[in-house]
């Protein structure tokens, strides 16, 4: 999902009660390449930034890990297959009206956007993409974190229950 709408915050929590461990892809390009997301688009480019992205979170493994990952990972294909052949995608929505409101200063939080480009458009842009990749869609409108986590482990528990 975009930016803002919990990935992170909801990924923390569930690996916490699924007792799995947890990687913020942001976070792990962050840590291989030594320098800030805000960095790496400003010196690099968007489409550079996008392969490096791409090609890191294509190489993770996913054993036993829940993965909050940045929002333009969906450009990535190779990232994407490795996401869905190796685990469950699941895209975490908010409408943008709400989504606007939570959102602070996007260049500080190394949002991949061409320049000129609104965070409506970005928004349009993306929905296409997390609906071509997700297994499921959950939308966090007026639901806390907890909530969300707490939908998101009931899905998995009939998922399980289904697939057996």
């Amino acid at each position: 999902g975009m930016p803002g709408v919990g990935k992170s915050t909801a990924g923390v929590i569930l690996a916490k009660r699924l007792g799995m461990n947890f990687i913020d892809t942001d976070i792990h390009i962050q840590q291989q390449t030594g320098h800030t997301l805000h960095n790496l688009i400003t010196d690099q480019g968007l489409k550079a930034f996008c392969r490096l992205e791409a090609e890191l979170v294509s190489k993770l493994d996913l054993q036993n890990h829940i993965i909050a990952t940045g929002g333009s990972v969906v450009y990535g294909d190779l990232a994407m297959q490795n996401l869905k052949q190796n685990g469950l995608v699941l895209w975490l929505d908010l409408p943008f009206v709400k989504l606007a409101r939570r959102l602070g200063d996007l260049d500080a939080r190394g949002v991949v956007m061409e320049p000129g480009q609104t965070l409506e458009q970005l928004y349009a842009f993306r929905q296409p993409f997390y609906q071509k990749y997700a297994d499921v869609k959950i939308n966090t409108d007026n639901l806390n974190i907890d909530t969300t986590v707490t939908q998101i482990t009931d899905y998995l528990s009939r998922r399980e229950l289904f697939s057996t």
